[in-house]
C-alpha cells in the first residue's frame, strides 16, 4: 500500500473512472480523564468529510454533511454523516464517478472538518483517508493519505482532483485551516485557492 503525500506531487488517474475518498478517526477524550472523559469519548467526535466541487476559482456545489447527491446524478455521492466516528473502516466516504460530472466542474477538493459547532479535530486521533478506485466494478485500496498532526485549525484540506486534458489527476494538499464552524461560506472560502 503506497501512502500518498505532498511530496509526490499530481498523481495521474488514467483509467480511473470512479475514485473514492474514505475518512476515518478514532475517538479520544480530548486530554480529560475520569467520568467527562467516559462520556465523551462515548458520545464521540463528529468530523465532517466535504467534498468542494470547484467551475474554475468558483466552489459550485459541495457533498458532505447531509448533501449525499448534490447534482442528482450520482456523478458524487456520500455515505452521510457518521456523527461519532465509532466502528471500524471509513467513518464517511465520498464516491466520484468522473464519467458523469459536467464539463464545467474543474477540480474537486476534499476536505476533512470539525466543522458542526462542538466538535473538535484534537479530540480525534487515527485520522486517515483511504483513496479507493472503483472503475472495474470492485473497490480496492490504492493509496493512504495522512494528514499532518501539526498545525492550528479545525479543518484539513487533503486533497484535489482536477482535470488535466481529457482526464484528471489527484494532489494530496495537506492544508490546515479553520473554518467557522457551521458556517458554510467559511468552508467553501477555505476550499477556494487551493
Amino acid at each position: 500500500m503506497h501512502t500518498l503525500t505532498k511530496a509526490d506531487g499530481a498523481n495521474d488517474l488514467t483509467g480511473v473512472t470512479k475514485l473514492g475518498i474514505g475518512a476515518s478517526w478514532d475517538t479520544t477524550t480530548g486530554g480529560s480523564g475520569g467520568l467527562f472523559g467516559a462520556v465523551r469519548k462515548a458520545r464521540g467526535t463528529d468530523l465532517d468529510a466535504i467534498a468542494v466541487l470547484m467551475s474554475g476559482p468558483d466552489p459550485v456545489r459541495l457533498a458532505g454533511l447531509d448533501i449525499t447527491d448534490p447534482l442528482g446524478n450520482g456523478a458524487i455521492t456520500t455515505t452521510g454523516d457518521n456523527q461519532t466516528g465509532h466502528g471500524d473502516g471509513d467513518d464517511e466516504l465520498i464516491e466520484v464517478d468522473f464519467t458523469k460530472l459536467p464539463g464545467h466542474v474543474t477540480a474537486i477538493v476534499f476536505v476533512c472538518a470539525a466543522y458542526k459547532r462542538g466538535s473538535d479535530l484534537r479530540k480525534a486521533a487515527n485520522v486517515s483517508f483511504k483513496v479507493y478506485d472503483s472503475s472495474g466494478g470492485s473497490t480496492v485500496q490504492v493509496a493512504d493519505i495522512w494528514p499532518s498532526l501539526l498545525g492550528a485549525g479545525n479543518a484539513v484540506a487533503v486533497a484535489k482532483a482536477f482535470r488535466d486534458g481529457a482526464g484528471w489527476k489527484l494532489e494530496v494538499l495537506n492544508e490546515r485551516g479553520t473554518v467557522k464552524q457551521g458556517d458554510q461560506d467559511s468552508l467553501l472560502r477555505f476550499a477556494i485557492g487551493k
